[in-house]
């Protein structure tokens, strides 16, 4: 009857020649931490200033609504009232839009630095890591050609 091989012990055999480096690992995850926590900072204050927005322009028109619903006295008062709100609103629309588009604009320039950053982080990690591990296998083989000899 044939027996089975025991595979972990081979697989321990092999695991043990090609060694991994941990400490690559460790700095990959950092860095990928790190840019995490600064693309969250950006994300957070363009929303808060998106609120802040929101908020003031919200207040505005609550205000001008309010302005706009007082008693007249003539019934044109009302058509010239309503008029004046559309107007104002119109222009408060194209000022808020605008300041939107200035704190979308810097999200976006803030996120390709931080990109721009990480990839040239990831890059020298990656580039250390490669190198680690070529030497990590010269060393190997080199044992194990000069205990086969």
């Amino acid at each position: 009857m044939a027996q089975t091989q025991d595979f972990t012990a081979m697989m321990k055999e092999m695991m043990g020649a090609f060694p991994v480096d941990t400490k690559a690992m460790e700095g990959a995850f950092k860095t990928t931490a790190t840019m995490n926590e600064k693309l969250s900072s950006v994300a957070l204050e363009a929303a808060e200033k998106s609120t802040e927005l929101s908020a003031k322009w919200t207040k505005d028109t609550l205000s001008k609504l309010a302005d706009m619903s007082k008693a007249k006295s003539e019934p044109a008062d009302y058509a010239k009232a309503m008029t004046d709100f559309a107007s104002a609103q119109a222009e408060v629309a194209a000022e808020n839009m605008a300041a939107f588009a200035e704190i979308a604009k810097k999200v976006q320039m803030d996120t390709v630095e931080l990109m721009m950053a990480a990839g040239k982080d990831f890059s020298e990690d990656a580039t250390a890591a490669v190198k680690k591990a070529t030497d990590d296998m010269t060393a190997t083989a080199k044992k194990a050609t000069a205990a086969a000899k």
